[in-house]
């Protein structure tokens, strides 16, 4: 008899291994951190395992954990704050200046709030871009975030020293010292704690918010400390003309000029890549996180992201932060992947659900050098899944192709148990590591009060507005 944590039995099991099996009335067995065993569910080695939790899963799917490489958590307290703005008027008239006004307990508020909605709809790692930095504080709060809820999470310490012209306020300036303290303190205290779930990366907020000699340090920091470097590329024609002026060319070509191109490199959006730009990317090895969800948002463009993945570039896919998503739900941008592609192609074809599942799974996990960790459901893996019940909804009856349906008619409300690191995180639909009523009272009176200070309250009792111009 062997003995293990937990046993998953009569499951069916989209492994996204390099096989892609999905197999039907299979077992799953979890030591430690660890899958030690996959089979047939009527199989001896099945058979005899004897664990601690037993969970049958006939008719139900497990999936591994979906992987988010790029949020902003603080902005879960600004959920509906920004509806139908341009790009511009969103940053000046709510981003910038509830940012300004961000306390140390609005993040650690909007850190628990994001993060349980992350886990409830099968999320088990994030890559939470903290830009802001108006006080001390701040990315302790989101860490600690991590830890009580114990996600897996990427902590991205964002960076801006320069870009005033452009309208950032100054009191989200710092200046390149005290970045630099910041950031190493942060790697030396945190990066590969809570058995490595829990890690650091550097994450500039854009090219032309970043002076030259402050993209080049934190890249030397990155690779001093073999962790990862994250930035937002391309987002708009803005970002590429922004930079063409900062620092004479546009912010992708800035990233070759600079030296700062290898495989930990993430850019974030990748709106407006020029076909250059695409052969840089994939010569460098560099990873680009997909946000379909905020790009329509905030009307940003389309990316071409079948034109990438034919490249060979390894495409994450994202929610963004709520501000521009105003959810943080993986499953929902499954299905805006898919149907973003094909509606401006014109091609059904372009991009299938099976390579959207990847996307959001094992090219994920690639996109953050975590690939041999996490991402696919295989013996010697972490332990990071979700189980998918379909018959919780309407929407997800019924089930024929288990890909078919979390892409397309997939629904959190069906997301009913998630393991992340070998912990059971939600139980049947129960949070097993905070009190969730909490976490949500908590979201609401520290948005509000956010919202209180910084003016933006007005946007809560905004007249009706059939236009929105």
């Amino acid at each position: 008899m062997k003995n293990a944590d937990i046993i998953i039995k009569n499951a069916t099991i989209v492994t996204v291994n390099k096989d892609r099996e999905i197999l039907k009335n299979h077992s799953l067995v979890i030591a430690g951190d660890r899958i030690t065993d996959i089979s047939p569910s009527d199989s001896r080695d099945s058979v005899s395992v004897k664990a601690k939790k037993e969970i049958d899963a006939a008719g139900k799917v497990v999936f591994p954990g979906l992987i988010n490489t790029h949020t902003h958590l603080f902005q879960t307290l600004l959920k509906g704050l920004g509806d139908d703005l341009a790009l511009d008027r969103w940053l000046s008239t709510m981003t910038f200046p509830s940012a300004i006004h961000l306390t140390p307990e609005h993040a650690l508020v909007a850190a628990r709030l994001g993060c349980l909605e992350s886990i409830r709809s099968g999320t088990t790692t994030v890559l939470d871009y903290m830009y802001p930095h108006p006080r001390e504080g701040l990315s302790d709060a989101v860490i600690q975030a991590f830890r009580e809820v114990r996600v897996r999470g990427i902590f991205g310490r964002g960076m801006i020293d320069t870009g005033g012209r452009y309208g950032i306020p100054e009191k989200l300036l710092q200046v390149l010292p005290a970045i630099e303290k910041d950031v190493i303190r942060l790697l030396d205290s945190y990066n590969g704690s809570e058995n490595g779930r829990v890690r650091v990366w550097v994450a500039p907020a854009a090219i032309w918010s970043c002076s030259e000699r402050s993209l080049k340090r934190m890249w030397e920091i990155a690779n001093e400390y073999n962790t990862g470097l994250t930035v937002h590329i391309s987002e708009t024609p803005f970002d590429r003309h922004a930079a063409c002026e900062l620092h004479g060319a546009p912010d992708a070509e800035i990233l070759e000029s600079f030296g700062i191109a290898g495989p930990n490199v993430l850019m974030v959006h990748c709106v407006h890549l020029t076909d250059r730009d695409i052969r840089m990317a994939k010569y460098y090895d560099l990873k680009v996180s997909h946000n379909p969800v905020s790009n329509m948002y905030l009307a940003s463009g389309v990316p071409r992201i079948p034109r990438m993945i034919e490249s060979g570039i390894t495409v994450g896919v994202a929610t963004d932060g709520a501000a521009s998503n105003n959810s943080q739900d993986m499953i929902e941008v499954l299905k805006f992947t898919a149907l973003l592609q094909k509606g401006y192609t014109m091609d059904p074809t372009i991009l299938s659900a099976d390579k959207v599942v990847e996307m959001a799974t094992i090219d994920g996990a690639r996109a953050l050098g975590m690939e041999k960790e996490i991402g696919s459901i295989e013996v010697g893996k972490k332990a990071d899944l979700f189980i998918y019940n379909p018959a919780l909804s309407a929407k997800s009856t019924p089930m024929h192709n288990p890909v078919s349906t979390i892409v397309y008619s997939g629904t959190h409300a069906c997301v009913e148990t998630v393991v992340i690191d070998g912990n059971i995180i939600l139980d049947n639909g129960v949070l097993t590591t905070a009190n969730e009523e909490e976490i949500i009272l908590a979201g609401q009176k520290a948005a509000e009060d956010l919202a209180v200070r910084t003016g933006t309250i007005k946007n809560k009792y905004r007249r009706w507005r059939t236009l929105a111009f």
